[in-house]
């Protein structure tokens, strides 16, 4: 599913229309949306039963070129990460 049809699906199940949908979406998922903001506040974002949105760091570390096989350096970054709850793991697997 893309956001088009996140957009849609939300549209449709809330009786929304599909603008208010598409701003929703938009609110929350895009990268100045509340989601990325806070991330990049370093805060996480618990969603009980679905999951956490969190920033987390990675350290520097030594990798290799691919295509020339040299050893390179790769810098320390903060990358975002996501942690399926409980609820969204059973209703995967559909189990209650």
């Amino acid at each position: 599913m893309n956001k088009a049809e996140l957009t849609s699906a939300l549209a449709m199940r809330t009786k929304m229309s599909k603008a208010d949908a598409t701003r929703t979406v938009e609110a929350l998922f895009d990268d100045k949306g509340i989601i990325a903001s806070e991330l990049k506040k370093g805060s996480k974002v618990q969603i009980t039963g679905f999951g956490n949105f969190e920033a987390r760091k990675r350290a520097a570390r030594m990798g290799r070129n691919p295509k020339t096989g040299g050893v390179i350096q790769i810098k320390a970054s903060i990358a975002p990460a996501f942690r399926a709850g409980k609820q969204l793991k059973m209703a995967v697997n559909n189990k209650k």
